[in-house]
């Protein structure tokens, strides 16, 4: 039988969460709904929030990536924190994990969903958080990229045409001024080297860097980067930490079927 499945994009139109899409279709699965958390847009620093599970970097285009893919978008504000923070989760009021509860379960109201698409590659403690969230809610996690070889996994995405680009940074040998906004294909060479030298995750699994998908075979339409500001978050001598604040952007049609490119102004 066809396991229906739904998106619960924890990277925020990252290449991880795109990536395991294309896995689910390749298994079988029917995508429906994506469905995405995205914080308070009046707090202070609101694209950087310093949360455990959720990349809030970029969220501003999530709305159009929704687009690109033609499929309906479910949106929950961030409320919560970090709060138990264990390596086992039990539900706790007040933590950011039942903001993804009471998403899911919306979404699964709405679309009769019976699993969740989730980028996960090596993180116990996301995992370990989705999966309570997925058993109390009885649906089904779908992680076709866990524990997965890193540098076989961002071979794979690249040679599979997703288009991806850098928007944060937060590591030795990764500069703001000269890496975001690169694409994975130009990054694939200087990430094996910055593994090699410091150990750097080449999928940044440690929090180097995050990236957002700007098309993929998935997409109907690519989505364009017409204007970006680089923001400097922490001005560290070694390892600053930086995001592009995507400000300019549109859709717009793919030229040629089952090819992708990347356009980032």
């Amino acid at each position: 039988d066809r396991l229906v499945s739904i998106i619960a994009s924890l990277s925020f139109g990252g290449k991880d969460s795109c990536y395991n899409m294309m896995q689910c279709i390749a298994a079988g699965h029917q995508i429906v709904a994506l469905a995405n958390l995205r914080p308070n847009e009046n707090q202070v620093d609101s694209d950087e929030l310093d949360s455990y599970m959720y990349q809030t970097v970029g969220h501003h285009a999530i709305d159009l990536y929704a687009e690109a893919m033609a499929l309906p978008l479910y949106r929950r504000t961030i409320t919560g924190r970090s709060l138990d923070t264990g390596r086992v989760y039990t539900k706790c009021e007040g933590d950011e994990v039942e903001d993804l509860y009471e998403l899911l379960k919306l979404v699964k109201e709405k679309e009769e969903v019976e699993g969740v698409s989730v980028g996960a590659i090596l993180s116990d403690y996301q995992r370990v958080r989705v999966e309570n969230v997925c058993e109390r809610l009885d649906l089904q996690p779908l992680a076709y990229l866990w524990q997965r070889n890193q540098e076989d996994l961002l071979r794979e995405m690249i040679a599979s045409n997703l288009c991806a680009v850098i928007i944060k940074v937060a590591a030795l040998g990764l500069d703001p001024y000269k890496h975001l906004g690169k694409t994975l294909d130009e990054m694939e060479p200087y990430l094996l080297e910055l593994n090699k030298k410091y150990g750097v995750h080449v999928c940044g699994e440690g929090g180097e860097y995050e990236t957002f998908t700007l098309d993929c075979p998935l997409f109907k339409k690519k989505i364009i980067v017409d204007s970006s500001d680089v923001v400097i978050h922490s001005a560290d001598a070694f390892a600053p930490v930086a995001y592009l604040r995507l400000e300019g952007l549109h859709l717009e049609e793919k030229a040629s079927k089952g090819k992708t490119f990347c356009y980032f102004n």
